[in-house]
C-alpha cells in the first residue's frame, strides 16, 4: 500500500478530507499528524479511528525530530500540509505563532521531505501545500479576479505567514526539485468548522438569539466552497496535478458578510435584527474573487455543490449536533 501523510488532520478541512479519501482511497495509508490545538479536534475523526488504514500521531509539525522519526517509520509518498492556524483575528493579536506554525513548520517537512524522497530521485512522489486566497490580498471592485500568476499582497500576519509558507515551497521545488503543488481556495464551509469562524459564529449566536457581529458596513465580499468540493480538488491536484504549478480553487459563488448573514438568518427562522454592525478590524481585505479556470480545464473539477443548497445543509448540521460545539 502507498502512505499519505496529511499534517492538521484534526481541523475542518482537515478531519472532513481524511474521512472522505480514506472511503474511496482503499490502497493508501494515511498516516496523521495534529498538534491539536484549540482548532483541532479529535472527534471529528470519531468515524475511522479504529480503521486499520489510519494513524494518529499527536505532535508540531515543528518539531524536527518527531517528523523525521515518523518519515522514516511510515515513508510517506505523498504529503498534503493542511497544518496552520488560520484566524486572522488571533494572528492580529500574536502573529509569532503564526510564523512559526506556518512558515517553520511548512520547512520542516519541505526539508523531511527532501531527505526521504532524494534518495530516488523524488520518483512518485507529491508535496501539496494548501494555501488560501488571502495571500493574493484585496480587490477594491468588482469586475477583477486573481490569477495564480498574480503577485502575492498580503494584508494580515495570518495570510503573510501563508505566502510565506508558499514561497519557502515554491524555492524548495527550485532549488532541491522538490515535486511541490500549491493550492489557493476560497472560504470554506460545511460541517466541523471550529466556532470562531465566520458562518459558525453566525449560527451559534443566531441559536441562542445572540446578536450577529459583523465587521464594518458589512459589504466585504468573500468567495464560498463546500468543503467537501475542495477535499475533491485537493484529490484531484494531487494525483493529477503537474508539479511546480498552483491552482486556485474557487465556485464564482461570491456573497457579500452582511448577505451571508441575512441568509443564515433566515434558514434559522431568526429576525434580521440580530445584525450588529461593529468596528472593522485592521486590514480588512474588500473582496477575495479567484480565477479557477486552469483547474477546471487542465484537472477536470469543477465545484457540484450549490451554496443554497449547501448552506441550508451546513446550518441544518449545526443546528443538529449541540453537542460537538459544546466539547
Amino acid at each position: 500500500m502507498k502512505v499519505l501523510l496529511v499534517t492538521g488532520g484534526a481541523g475542518f478541512i482537515g478531519s472532513n478530507f481524511i474521512t472522505y479519501f480514506l472511503k474511496r482511497n482503499k490502497n493508501y495509508i494515511l498516516v496523521n499528524i495534529d498538534k491539536l490545538t484549540y482548532a483541532g479536534n479529535i472527534n471529528n475523526l470519531r468515524s475511522i479511528e479504529n480503521n486499520p488504514r489510519y494513524h494518529f500521531i499527536k505532535g508540531d509539525i515543528c518539531n524536527y525530530e518527531l517528523v523525521n522519526y515518523v518519515f522514516r517509520k511510515y515513508k510517506p509518498d505523498h504529503i498534503i500540509n493542511f497544518a496552520a492556524e488560520s484566524h486572522v483575528d488571533r494572528s492580529i493579536s500574536h502573529p509569532s505563532v503564526f510564523v512559526s506554525t506556518n512558515i517553520l513548520g511548512t520547512m520542516t517537512l519541505l526539508e523531511g521531505a527532501r531527505h526521504l524522497w532524494g534518495r530516488h530521485g523524488f520518483q512518485g512522489n507529491r508535496f501539496l501545500q494548501v494555501s488560501t486566497d488571502e495571500v493574493y490580498g484585496s480587490l477594491d471592485n468588482s469586475n477583477d479576479y486573481f490569477l495564480e500568476e498574480s503577485n502575492l499582497d498580503p494584508s494580515s500576519p495570518y495570510s503573510a505567514s501563508k505566502a510565506g509558507a508558499d514561497l519557502m515551497v515554491g524555492a524548495f521545488a527550485k532549488t532541491y526539485g522538490l515535486p511541490v503543488i500549491i493550492t489557493r481556495c476560497c472560504n470554506n464551509y460545511g460541517p466541523y468548522q471550529y466556532s470562531e469562524k465566520f458562518i459558525p459564529t453566525c449560527v451559534l449566536n443566531a441559536l441562542q438569539d445572540n446578536s450577529i457581529p459583523i465587521y464594518g458596513d458589512g459589504t466585504n465580499v468573500r468567495e464560498w466552497i463546500h468543503v467537501q468540493d475542495h477535499c475533491i480538488a485537493i484529490i484531484r491536484a494531487l494525483f493529477y496535478g503537474k508539479p511546480g504549478q498552483i491552482y486556485n480553487i474557487g465556485t464564482g459563488e461570491e456573497v457579500s458578510n452582511l448577505e451571508m448573514a441575512a441568509r443564515i438568518l433566515k434558514i434559522l427562522d431568526k429576525p434580521q435584527e440580530l445584525i450588529r454592525m461593529v468596528k472593522d478590524r485592521p486590514g480588512h481585505d474588500k473582496r477575495y474573487a479567484l480565477n479557477s479556470y486552469k483547474i477546471k480545464s487542465n484537472l477536470n473539477w469543477s465545484s457540484k455543490i450549490k451554496l443554497e443548497d449547501g448552506l441550508t445543509d451546513c446550518v441544518r448540521w449545526y443546528k443538529s449536533n449541540p453537542d460537538w460545539f459544546k466539547e
